[in-house]
Order: structure tokens, then C-alpha cells, then sequence
């Protein structure tokens, strides 16, 4: 859902307040706001640093210094690639080429309907089950090529579920 300039400053003050607004808690105020929106855009950043009285450039700063943080819209199932060490000599490389095909997109984007959004990490710690695939918040370990179709195509059953379809 696209929020209008209204919503969103609406939305903010709302979160804003919650905190009391205390600029110290900057953190937490762009976590909700992104929980809220789906991301940070450039109005929120603009709009949190007139309802908190902080520079701009503390406010961007925060939201780009932070990986848990989007300037952009993400996919509603985000998929990481993990290309640590033991999950690269296991073939994560060519498993994240199979993901680029299948969903026309590139590492560190998101496809047009923002259904998908695909990156890589460094290490996810599961080095045993290399490779690993997270969708969301899920483990897909000793990842194959082939079982990359079957999974792309269980998130788009899901997403047709979801839209009624």
C-alpha cells in the first residue's frame, strides 16, 4: 500500500510521539518507521528531521549506516544468498547466478511487482549446511541448483494465495 505525503507524516507523528520524541531514540523511531512503510523513503527522512529537531545528515546517516536499514522498497520475500567461505567452495555462486535467472533481477535488487528482492551476505553462521538460502526469515540449507525453481515457484504460489488469485 502507498501511503500519501499525508499518511505518511501522519504515520510518524504518531511514532514520533511514542518515543516521547526524543531524539536519542532515532534508532528506534526509523526501526518503526520502516516496520510501518516497508522502508525508510526520502519524505520520512525529511519529516524525522523536522518532528526530532536533529540535522539531516544524522538522520541519513543513521538510516544508511545500519544494514537493517532501506533507502528503497524491498520485495515482500526477501532472499539472501550466503557467500561465505564454506558456502562459495559449495557452489553459492552459481546457486545465486540460478536465482538471478529466475527472477530477472540482480543481486542487491528487487523485481518490478516488488514480489522478490534478492542480496547476498557474508556468513550466516550455518556453515555445515552450505549453501544457504534464507527466504524471509528460513533456512534453506545444502542448497542445489535444481531446488532453486521449486522454491522460487512455492513463494509464488504463496504470493498468488495471498492477492486471491
Amino acid at each position: 500500500m502507498k501511503l500519501t505525503r499525508k499518511q505518511l507524516k501522519t504515520k510518524l507523528e504518531a511514532i514520533v510521539k511514542k518515543y516521547n520524541n526524543d531524539s536519542s531514540m532515532l534508532v528506534s523511531i526509523l526501526q518503526d518507521t520502516q516496520t510501518e512503510v516497508g522502508y525508510l523513503p526520502k519524505e520520512a527522512l525529511i519529516d524525522l528531521h523536522e518532528l526530532l529537531a536533529v540535522p539531516l545528515t544524522q538522520v541519513y546517516s543513521v538510516a544508511t549506516f545500519f544494514k537493517a536499514f532501506s533507502l528503497i522498497p524491498k520485495g515482500r520475500h526477501q532472499i539472501s544468498v550466503c557467500m561465505g567461505t564454506a558456502c562459495h567452495v559449495r557452489g553459492s555462486e552459481r546457486i545465486l547466478d540460478t536465482f538471478e535467472r529466475e527472477l530477472n533481477i540482480k543481486a542487491g535488487e528487487s523485481d518490478a511487482n516488488l514480489d522478490f528482492t534478492l542480496e547476498t551476505v557474508n556468513c550466516v553462521g550455518a556453515c555445515a549446511l552450505g549453501p544457504i538460502v534464507i527466504v524471509d526469515d528460513k533456512y534453506n540449507g545444502e542448497m542445489r541448483i535444481e531446488s532453486v525453481k521449486p522454491l522460487v515457484d512455492k513463494y509464488r504460489e504463496s504470493l498468488k494465495t495471498e492477492r486471491g488469485l
